[in-house]
């Protein structure tokens, strides 16, 4: 798997950026170096400038690659949803049984990330904090319907889909497929941003993943839909 996933190309939406920054030494670098930086003071005081002070090119280089910040975002969390996207498929894709394939998509969208070696200027571990804490804001803004139409979160769309069609294989009548699909994705970033910052309000912890609640709240939810 390690060496397939070395040869495939998590390909972005292209009206994300201006020249695709995993054609040239430079946009990886940017790619890299972003990630970092966007980690280490947040994605607020995160700028073009810092930026390009910290891989030593000038402002405008990046410019060359990205419109805005705001575009950098949505390019880094799509990659990210690409990425998790081929986990997804690869651990699903040979498992008969319907139950399992749900169980296991659980736990491949919901568990600790680790590093990937097949991505060698991505460090998934940091690119998944940024996700937790930062994604919101590539949606939460007022072109979030236009940049919907234009295909900037095609991606992020096509995992709920797939986990929304498990749903149903497991349980045909359940009613809230999708709901239910985007609660998993979503509702496992805001369980981790708890643990990490507001540990009263979640029972996830050391001892109890994100990945054991969702599991449990999924499938309790179909069993007792089943009995009704």
């Amino acid at each position: 798997m390690e060496r397939l996933l070395q040869s495939i190309k998590i390909t972005i939406n292209d009206k994300i950026f201006v020249k695709d920054p995993d054609s040239s030494e430079l946009g990886r670098r940017i790619l890299e170096h972003s990630i970092v930086l966007i980690d280490e003071i947040g994605f607020e005081a995160f700028t073009f400038k810092k930026l390009g002070d910290r891989i030593g090119s000038n402002e405008s280089s990046i410019y060359r690659y990205f419109e805005n910040k705001h575009k950098l975002l949505v390019y880094l969390t799509s990659w990210y949803w690409g990425w998790l996207e081929y986990q997804l498929v690869f651990a699903t894709n040979s498992l008969p049984d319907a139950s399992d394939k749900l169980k296991k998509a659980i736990e491949v969208v919901t568990r600790t990330v680790k590093e990937d070696n097949s991505y060698s200027h991505i460090n998934e571990v940091v690119l998944n904090r940024i996700v937790i804490n930062e994604s919101s804001k590539s949606f939460l803004t007022k072109e979030v319907d236009e940049e919907n139409r234009n295909g900037y979160f095609v991606i992020y769309k096509r995992i709920v889909e797939r986990l929304a069609e498990m749903i149903t294989q497991v349980d045909a009548g359940y009613a809230f497929p999708s709901s239910l699909a985007s609660t998993i994705l979503e509702g496992a970033l805001h369980q981790y941003f708890l643990k990490d910052h507001f540990p009263a309000l979640t029972d996830c912890d050391s001892s109890t993943s994100p990945t054991k609640y969702f599991t449990e709240l999924v499938f309790k939810t179909l069993n007792q839909n089943s009995n009704v």
